[in-house]
């Protein structure tokens, strides 16, 4: 595939997921459009949005559900689009969620390969290609990146970086949606730092490129080790996101609150 049509791919993907269409990213104009579910829908999102931005880089396309539409669409009208993604324009956001119950959430950035630069990065370890069957019983935590033990049946495909017998390093795929392949790494801390994450990371995306399949790669914006291994890796940055939840569920994530060290609750 050539990096065009990889794009291709993935605002395709998008568009499945915003309830759009593909050239929507592209357009020259935010577009407010309503959220809803999608069998052929990224496994792991839960449809229909509340409040979604996806920003390809042009202008910003929110899927939203239809209580929120006004609300979304004043917030776009005021700020650039690469400021909507940041603060304290982010603020204003979530002072017009507010009312509905609803706050921004998870901010994540996501990388797909270039393939004019991409090629196998090799280290001092083993690497072995690993099947399903081979990877069963490394749902452990120190493996939690690279597989998912809540959707084990998506985990397809990982490689794995061995010191003698050793697993020491892992990257794993889930096959998130039918086109494509979610990459994620883990490395032992005593083993980080010797080009073991890149070397795992651009095995398994040519892996997956072989099979016929895009790779992807994502990481919280402040997550730098992750964001300069996608890089090395031969990834480049390609969309970011942002996705406003029920306010109850941010509270949940974020466990009871606390101020200066001390418990709030009851």
């Amino acid at each position: 595939m050539t990096n065009e049509e990889i794009l291709q791919v993935a605002l395709r993907q998008s568009a499945i997921d915003s309830n759009c269409r593909p050239e929507d990213f592209l357009a020259g104009e935010n577009k407010v459009v309503i959220s809803s579910a999608n069998p052929d829908a990224r496994h792991y999102l839960q449809l229909p949005f509340s409040c979604d931005l996806t920003y390809y880089g042009h202008h910003i396309v929110a899927s939203v559900s239809e209580n929120l539409r006004e609300a979304v669409k004043e917030y776009l009208d005021c700020f650039a689009p690469e400021h909507c993604f940041e603060t304290p324009n982010l603020h204003v956001l979530d002072e017009k969620l507010k009312p509905f119950g609803v706050t921004s959430c998870f901010m994540a950035e996501y990388f797909l390969p270039d393939v004019s630069i991409l090629h196998p990065l090799s280290c001092a370890l083993t690497l072995r290609v690993l099947e399903p069957e081979d990877f069963s019983g490394c749902y452990l935590p120190q493996w939690s990146n690279a597989l998912c033990e809540k959707r084990k049946e998506l985990d397809v495909l990982a490689v794995g970086a061995f010191d003698g017998n050793k697993l020491v390093g892992l990257a794993g795929c889930s096959a998130d949606c039918e086109t494509m392949w979610q990459i994620g790494v883990d490395v032992l801390p005593e083993y980080r730092r010797l080009g073991v994450a890149s070397a795992l990371t651009s095995r398994l995306a040519v892996e997956i490129l072989e099979r016929g399949k895009v790779p992807f790669y994502c990481c919280a914006w402040s997550n730098l080790a992750s964001a300069r291994n996608a890089i090395k890796s031969g990834f480049r940055p390609a969309w970011v996101q942002v996705t406003a939840k029920p306010t109850e569920f941010v509270n949940q994530m974020n466990g009871e609150a606390t101020v200066c060290g001390e418990k709030t609750g009851k």
